[in-house]
Parts: structure tokens; C-alpha cells; sequence
């Protein structure tokens, strides 16, 4: 079940009133607060994202609570190290392949679950695969590392809402109920990618900095395209990362009080514009893509209008994000 803005209001009141952490936590106080069964924000390379312990239930069940995020749709498992992914996975040579290629860093990988895995079955919404990954993030390595277990996280926002890049989104997301530990501001600034192995096939379910070329050029694999919608991973909902405002794609030219969200040689003038990348860098465009939808939308303009990006490299990562945005969100 969604929780809607009455229920979220009415729980984030009442958790306001047992905790209030509005200054970042330590990772020792972190790891404190997940043996406790608590959910923290915790920095990555991609996002902040939102961790609880992933082999108890209370923990996860907390996660889908504070989001307000269906339970149909899974989370991405985060582990210290290979060994800690292999008590969780089941890796063919083509997984083992892509971890060694590709890990640490913002990967995650769509296995079957591995039997006796001390992980949740909320975690993977009762399907027989797991979603995990590899953190680069320095922090998010030691609190890993420090805890000893694996942790479920995904982004560290309300269902559906524009994903957090800095600690300081995250406290104000959730108004200082979630005890977050600042890690900077997140390097990539879009989720990880997310690949599926099935038997000698490596289907794309997320596109994000790994690009399909970059993997291709790795595993000598053709990356190819899930043949259903079925939510099989985290970040395939086709309404997701959307601010309050409405958002218009493709736009050369914005309507007037409109918003405007600029690439390129292709920007507007005046405090209501932002330009991704003034230089055309899609690294660049994509770490500041969910900063400058935030300042945009905090404005208050009813629509944000966004110039094209260009369907090439981690731009395919960027769209995605922008497609999903732009979804009609009353189906």
C-alpha cells in the first residue's frame, strides 16, 4: 500500500516526536541505529540512499513505511565485498564477469536468490532474484564494512519524488526523522544501473553511468531489452523521480512562467533557469539533474520545461530519469 500525504504527515508527527536528528549522524552512531533496527540515510556514489538491515524484517518493513513505496516493488541490497554478495546471490561466470569488472561501483545486478540467504523476502517482494550491488562510496564502504551485514537501500525520498544528492535532502525530506550521515554531495547523481542475467543474456532494466556500451565492450555480451513491464527492479515504475510541478520534455523554447531546465547552447535567462551543462557534459548534466529539478521546483513553477538531451552515454540515464518525471501520474 501508498501511503498518502495524510498518513505520511500524520506518522512523520508522530516519529517527530520520539526522534529528531537534525544534524548528520557518525558512522558509528549509524551502525548503532541499523543493529537497532532503525532505517539511516547513508551516502553513495549514485544517491543517498535509505538503509535498513536486509535480513530483518522489522527493518525492511520500516524502509517501505518511511517511503511510502509499494511493497511490490523490490530493493537493492548493498554489500561490503564479493563474499558478502555471494552469501546473498548466486553468481554465474557472467555475473562473476561483470562484478569483477564493474565492482565497486554504481552496478547493480539482477541474480537469483541464493537459498538459506539471510535477506528479507520483503526485500526481493517475493521473487525468486535479488537486486545487489557494491558501493564505491567511501563511507557507505566503511559503515558496510563496520556493520557486517548487508543492507537494503533504496533512495532516501518519499515514493516517486526527485532522489536525493546530499544529506541535507534527505533531512528535509523526511524533516530530521532520519538520522543521515553526510557524505558529500553524490558523485554520479543518478541511480545505478541495473543489469538482469539470465542464463548467457544481460538484459538492461535501468540504464545509469555504466553505460550498455560500456558493458558490451567489457563482457563481448549484447545488452538487451526486457520483453514485459513487469517490476522485477527497483526504478522501473513509469511514474517515479518527479517533482511537485508538471514537466514538459523536449522543449527549445519554454512557456512564459514556466520553469526552464537548459543543455547546452539551448538555455533561458533569469533566476527561474537552470542550465545541466553550459558545456554539453552529460557526466556533469547527470549529477546536477536532481539538484537544479529541486531548486526549479522549489520555485514554485507549475511546470518545469527541459531542453533535449542528447540519447547517447550515460544521456540515456538522464532521459530515462526526465521520461519518468514527465509521467502522467494519475494512472
Amino acid at each position: 500500500m501508498i501511503l498518502d500525504a495524510a498518513h505520511f504527515n500524520c506518522q512523520t508527527a508522530q516519529m517527530i516526536e520520539r526522534h529528531l536528528y537534525p544534524i548528520p549522524v557518525s558512522v558509528n552512531e549509524a551502525v548503532e541505529h541499523l543493529h537497532n533496527g532503525e532505517v539511516v540515510g547513508m551516502p553513495t556514489e549514485t544517491v543517498y540512499g535509505l538503509a535498513g538491515l536486509a535480513g530483518n524484517d522489522d527493518a525492511v518493513l520500516k524502509i517501505f513505511e518511511t517511503k511510502g513505496r509499494p511493497r511490490f516493488n523490490p530493493l537493492i541490497v548493498h554489500c561490503a565485498d564479493l563474499n558478502m554478495a555471494q552469501s546473498v546471490a548466486e553468481f554465474s561466470d557472467l555475473a562473476q564477469k561483470l562484478a569483477t569488472a564493474f565492482w565497486p561501483g554504481p552496478l547493480t545486478l539482477v541474480l537469483p536468490k541464493k537459498a538459506g540467504a539471510k535477506i528479507s523476502d520483503l526485500v526481493t517482494a517475493g521473487l525468486d532474484t535479488v537486486a545487489i550491488r557494491l558501493p564505491k562510496h567511501l563511507v557507505a564502504r566503511e559503515l558496510l564494512k563496520k556493520l557486517g551485514q548487508p543492507v537494503a537501500a533504496p533512495s532516501a525520498n518519499p515514493s516517486g519524488k526527485l532522489s536525493p544528492t546530499s544529506a541535507q535532502h534527505v533531512l528535509s525530506a523526511f524533516a530530521g526523522v532520519v538520522p543521515v550521515i553526510d557524505g558529500g554531495v553524490c558523485e554520479a547523481g543518478v541511480e545505478s544501473t541495473i543489469l538482469a542475467i539470465a542464463g548467457d543474456q544481460v538484459i538492461l532494466l535501468r540504464p545509469g553511468s555504466i553505460t550498455t556500451e560500456m558493458v558490451e565492450q567489457e563482457i563481448g555480451v549484447r545488452v538487451g531489452t526486457p520483453a514485459s513491464n513487469k517490476i522485477v527492479a527497483p526504478g522501473m515504475l513509469k511514474s517515479h523521480y518527479a517533482p511537485n510541478a508538471s514537466v514538459r520534455l523536449n522543449i527549445t523554447k519554454p512557456k512564459p512562467g514556466d520553469a526552464f531546465l537548459g543543455f547546452g547552447s539551448v538555455a533561458g535567462n533569469g533566476e527561474n533557469c537552470r542550465n545541466l551543462s553550459p558545456s554539453a557534459d552529460l557526466a556533469e548534466a547527470a549529477k546536477n539533474l536532481f539538484q537544479f529539478l529541486r531548486e526549479l521546483d522549489e520555485l514554485g513553477a507549475l511546470s518545469i520545461d527541459v531542453a533535449p538531451i542528447p540519447n547517447s552515454g550515460i544521456g540515456a540515464a538522464i532521459i530515462d530519469r526526465l521520461a519518468r518525471a514527465a509521467a502522467d501520474r494519475t494512472s
